[in-house]
């Protein structure tokens, strides 16, 4: 086998081993090793002959246990070489048939011929150590694993693809260039060209907080991609919650009956749709009632109103509409959309025009509702549609937010003349780290332990 770049050795001299699959039963399952010695493994289990294999060429074997000789599986093995390899370093996978125990066989028989078993995100670890990704393409990896929506698959897509990256290492240039002016300034004040003007330096300066904020302004966009739009359906007992919460679902989530009060708790499921996902919640009728259960059922409610992003007021007559809708304003500063939940029963009845007249039973209504809805929720946040960057982690916005509070520091010391320039500089230094953090340029043990701390075993 060739030898190993030295960046193979970033992550341990020890090889590694995991099902990079879920368990359970299956058509196929993937055990994957990574590290110096994951050929000579795979040969130790019967993958391979004395030969040197050719990388990335899948190839049939029947792998035996290194120790007592007996089959474990007959497989699909391929290595790839580093640095070309998901991990950089020297990988094999090997397919083995689905289910519980060809899988786990295989994987004990690679611990017993030298592997170690992988910790939790520990091949991508390597893979960021090893310079094939920076730690903003890593949590891309895990948002894709977890993603519930769409919308969330392709933001996290366009980030492994180094989107955010991109974006985050021309906001840390422009810290550079900040810090080369003031360097510059420091340094050399009696070059020919004179001083930097103070004025240039401000408005570098400003354009850079500016940069900072767009970028923080996507937060909410990044949430409601990650965990949906909180749409709370509102109302007293029998307004037709329920049925309109299953109807928009597409099925019977919620139960449905004619008694008041049958929703004691609040009902929760998520909607993929475009352009936003609709994290939808049937609540407990809101009305005067004595049963302790039902009471702890409207707290619940009106937790959920305190957050929701969008209210649906809902009522199965005009007046019941009307007053939901005024009801519900201590509980909530969403948009509250008036929603006539049983418009098929009562068509003679004439309804104001911000009331949207909705039928469960056949349907009639939805498609403008889920419409209205939209329009509520453009009024907060960009379209994960238009493209654009959008953070969607509280380790961005935090860090995010250091760089800019510290750039603000920078030029309240500057333009006041509070402090001499190379200690207001200071800020700016902060400002590049709290950046370099973000993307992975320093190589800090306690934040590659945060981005991986939730991570799969085998990813």
């Amino acid at each position: 086998m060739p030898d190993a770049p030295a960046a193979v050795m970033a992550g341990g001299d020890d090889t590694i081993v995991a099902l990079a699959t879920p368990p359970g039963r299956g058509a196929v399952a993937l055990v994957r090793l990574s590290g110096a010695r994951a050929v000579d493994i795979a040969r130790a289990l019967g993958a391979y002959d004395e030969g040197q294999p050719e990388p990335r060429h899948a190839l049939r074997a029947i792998l035996h246990d290194p120790t007592t000789r007996e089959p474990l599986d007959e497989v699909l093995v391929t290595w790839f070489a580093p640095p070309r390899s998901y991990t950089g370093e020297l990988t094999v996978e090997i397919t083995t048939h689905g289910g519980t125990v060809a899988p786990q066989r295989v994987q004990a028989a690679c611990v017993s011929a030298g592997a170690r078993p992988a910790l939790p995100g520990e091949f991508t670890r390597r893979a960021v150590l090893n310079g094939r990704l920076d730690l903003l393409q890593a949590e891309a990896v895990a948002d894709i694993i977890d993603a519930r929506t769409s919308a969330m698959q392709q933001q996290a897509l366009a980030q492994l693809d180094g989107g955010l990256s991109r974006r985050l290492l021309a906001l840390r240039e422009a810290v550079v260039h900040l810090e080369a002016l003031i360097a510059y300034d420091i340094d050399f004040p009696e070059e020919d060209d004179g001083p930097i003007a103070a004025s240039r330096i401000t408005a570098a300066g400003d354009a850079l907080v500016s940069s900072l904020d767009a970028l923080l302004r996507t937060a909410p966009t990044g949430a409601l991609v990650r965990d949906g739009a909180l749409v709370v359906l509102a109302g007293p007992p029998n307004a037709g919650k329920s049925s309109l919460f299953n109807a928009l679902l597409g099925q019977s989530r919620a139960i449905v009956t004619p008694i008041a009060g049958t929703t004691r708790d609040a009902i929760e499921a998520l909607l993929d749709r475009t352009p936003w996902p609709l994290r939808l919640v049937d609540t407990a009728g809101l009305r005067d009632t004595t049963d302790p259960i039902e009471q702890l059922g409207i707290e619940v409610s009106r937790r959920y109103l305190s957050e929701a992003q969008v209210v649906l007021a809902c009522g199965d007559d005009t007046d019941s509409v009307t007053q939901t809708a005024a009801a519900l304003a201590p509980y909530t500063t969403a948009p509250v959309i008036a929603v006539h939940t049983k418009w098929d029963l009562v068509r003679s009845e004439t309804t104001g025009v911000n009331v949207h007249r909705v039928s469960a039973e056949s349907g009639e209504g939805l498609v403008s509702l889920l419409q209205a809805i939209d329009v509520a929720l453009g009024s907060s946040a960009v379209s994960p549609a238009s493209g654009d960057v959008v953070i969607t982690r509280e380790r961005h916005r935090a860090g995010l937010t250091m760089a800019r509070d510290e750039v603000r520091a920078f030029l309240d010391a500057w333009t006041r003349g509070a402090l001499p320039a190379p200690v207001a500089a200071v800020h700016l230094f902060t400002a590049r780290e709290a950046l370099s953090d973000l993307i992975g340029t320093i190589d800090t043990d306690d934040v590659l332990d945060r981005v991986f701390r939730d991570f799969c075993i085998g990813k």
